[in-house]
């Protein structure tokens, strides 16, 4: 079982990141998309085939992915799944052309780097599945939501174009994420389906916006390490995914810390970014 979650895990962040790089391709090239208008802005999008084929298989990772957690820990099938990072920088510099900046493709290996570490500090970990209080789940998602309000927002300004709002999407996907750990199992858990929904729906605006603001790495990298990171976190802290003691343990830390430095790299703003347009519209 465990060997099916990890093989799905792979599979959802190859479907995921594909279909961010093909989405971020179409919407660069529409007319600017806003939130104050949204069935002119949905229709631009679900009416251009290449975009709704990079949605559909992004959709299909998603699928992959609550399987693997229906299997495996939270935080297990999340470090096999931030990989996607790295994947991510291969398919823009493969299929676009595009040069990535020595400082991005730091970025982008000293996140690898952290979350490598990351899959050895969970390397023969086992433990029963377990639930998190409805309260505390709840408490998680509340704060995710006003965490991805000031990212899109008075953050934003401060960080690379389109990488606030690739972040707050980030958020709002691992908020899903977590409210679909506590919905498979079953029960009164399923309460958190029209949360886990809200949630996604929500991040789809974020990631959409951003990626006319900034580029492929920037915006959908962005969101795919909190999308990843957080819900480790939320395994730990939630779901009585314990920090291992001793070696084990100081080597996840480091592992958190080189993830959250190649963030810091990748959303670090250049010196001139000409024609970026604002925040959120």
């Amino acid at each position: 079982m465990l060997a099916l979650a990890l093989l799905l895990s792979l599979a959802s962040a190859f479907a995921i990141n594909w279909g961010y790089l093909a989405q971020h391709g179409v919407a660069q090239e529409l007319p600017p998309l806003s939130a104050r208008h949204p069935v002119r802005s949905l229709r631009l999008l679900f009416s251009n085939l290449r975009w709704l084929a990079g949605f559909l298989v992004g959709i299909l990772g998603w699928v992959f992915y609550v399987a693997a957690v229906k299997l495996a820990p939270l935080s297990l099938v999340q470090a096999v799944s931030a990989g996607g990072i790295g994947l991510l920088a291969l398919l823009i510099w493969k299929t676009t052309g595009t040069q990535l900046s020595r400082r991005e493709w730091a970025g982008v290996g000293t996140s690898v780097a952290g979350l490598m570490l990351l899959g050895l500090s969970l390397a023969g970990y086992a433990s029963r599945a377990s639930h998190s209080s409805w309260k505390m789940v709840a408490a998680w998602m509340l704060v995710s939501l006003v965490a991805a309000a000031l990212l899109a927002g008075p953050a934003s300004r401060f960080l690379a174009g389109g990488a606030g709002l690739g972040l707050a999407a980030g958020v709002m996907y691992a908020a899903g994420d977590v409210a679909t750990k506590a919905a498979v199992g079953g029960g009164w858990r399923l309460a958190f389906v029209p949360a886990l929904l809200a949630c996604h729906g929500l991040a789809f605006v974020f990631i959409q916006l951003a990626f006319q603001r900034g580029g492929a790495l920037v915006t959908a990298g962005m969101a795919t390490l909190a999308t990843n990171a957080l819900p480790i976190l939320a395994g730990m802290t939630l779901f009585h995914e314990p920090l291992p003691a001793g070696a084990v343990g100081v080597l996840r830390i480091g592992a958190f810390v080189l993830t959250v430095g190649g963030a810091a790299l990748l959303a670090r703003p250049e010196e001139t970014e000409a024609g970026a347009l604002p925040a959120v519209t």
